[in-house]
This record gives structure tokens, C-alpha cells and sequence, in this order.
């Protein structure tokens, strides 16, 4: 079986598709699906809009991580600074948008790196990976029910917090192993602007 007919046999057909709930941010879907081998499946799918993930390096090398209460999670979590895209927003904007309410900083350098899927078992949500560089100070503007802290950690520090179980969110363990991959490319003399 070449490459094409496996696509086509794991694939399955949606046979009847209902919404059961319409969020601000989440729809949740029940679909009835058709699977490779004729058998029917439910599959409960939470579609999401698409959010940016933003790795904020300082000059110094520092990253830029925010401390937050997730109710999801009943745990107070380090993060990278990350942000759902507006309807009919670029992913540049909203990354540049995020950091600076997340953080107060602006970024003059924006480069994506890689996109990835949260959760692909039930969440259609696609993340995409921003490096920030050229950081400026202005003013931090998070929405009304944020709440964050934000701390300058060294590349060290962060990897330890990633070891130490003390960065647990998988778009931020996503975001530091890439620094640690690719640092290197990051930091060549063609990327400074």
C-alpha cells in the first residue's frame, strides 16, 4: 500500500454533523463518522479558531514568561505568552497584539517558526510559534479578567522549570525545546535586526 492509499484508508468519512454548543471562543461538535473498516464512530470535536504562541527573547537572551491562573487546570501555570487570532486577524498581528497585552512588550522582529495542533484527539485548535526579538518596554494591557505576571528567565532557567515540572503547558514546553534546537539559527548574525 503506497503512501496515498493509506491517507485514503485511515481516513474517515463524516456521515452527520450537529452542534451542541456555541462559545465565544469553543464550538463543540458531535459527528458521526463512517470509519475505514464501515463501522460508525462518534466523535466529540471542539473546534477552535487558532491561537499564537510567542517565544520573546530580550536582548540579553532572556525569555519572556507569564505566570497565570487557568481554571481548566486549577493550577497557577508558567507560560509563554500565547492568544487566540481575531476573526480576520494575520497571525503576525495577533502575535504582536498578545505579546504586548500580555507582557507590555512590543516586538519590531516577529519570524514564524512552526505551527502544531494542541490536542488532535478532540481539538482542531492549530498553535503557531512566533519568535520575538527587538523587544521594546510599553505598556502591558491585558484583557479585563487577566490576571498575569511576567518574569524575564535565562534560556538555563527556563529548561530547568521544563525539568523541574514547573512549566507543565505543552505550547510553552513546545516553544523552549525549539530555542534549545534550533539556537544556533536563532541567534546567526543574518536574524538581528
Amino acid at each position: 500500500m503506497d503512501h496515498k492509499e493509506q491517507s485514503i484508508f485511515f481516513q474517515e468519512e463524516t456521515l452527520s454533523s450537529m452542534k451542541i454548543y456555541q462559545g465565544k471562543i469553543i464550538n463543540l461538535l458531535k459527528k458521526i463518522v463512517k470509519l475505514p473498516d464501515g463501522q460508525k464512530a462518534i466523535r466529540e470535536i471542539v473546534e477552535h479558531p487558532g491561537a499564537v504562541v510567542i517565544l520573546p527573547l530580550t536582548r540579553d537572551k532572556k525569555v519572556v514568561m507569564v505566570r497565570q491562573f487557568r481554571k481548566a487546570t486549577e493550577e497557577i501555570l508558567w507560560e509563554l505568552p500565547a492568544g487566540v487570532i481575531g476573526t480576520g486577524e494575520s497571525l503576525i498581528s495577533a502575535a504582536r497584539r498578545e505579546l504586548q497585552e500580555e507582557t507590555g512588550y512590543y516586538a519590531h522582529y516577529l519570524k514564524e517558526l512552526i505551527s502544531f495542533f494542541s490536542s488532535p484527539g478532540f481539538c482542531n485548535e492549530r498553535l503557531t510559534l512566533f519568535l520575538a526579538r527587538d523587544l521594546e518596554f510599553r505598556n502591558k494591557n491585558t484583557d479585563i479578567d487577566e490576571f498575569t505576571e511576567v518574569k524575564l528567565v535565562s534560556r538555563e532557567e527556563s529548561i530547568e522549570m521544563v525539568k523541574k515540572n514547573i512549566i507543565k503547558d505543552a505550547k510553552s514546553i513546545v516553544g523552549i525545546f525549539y530555542l534549545i534546537m534550533m539556537e544556533n539559527n536563532l541567534w546567526s548574525p543574518g536574524e538581528i535586526r
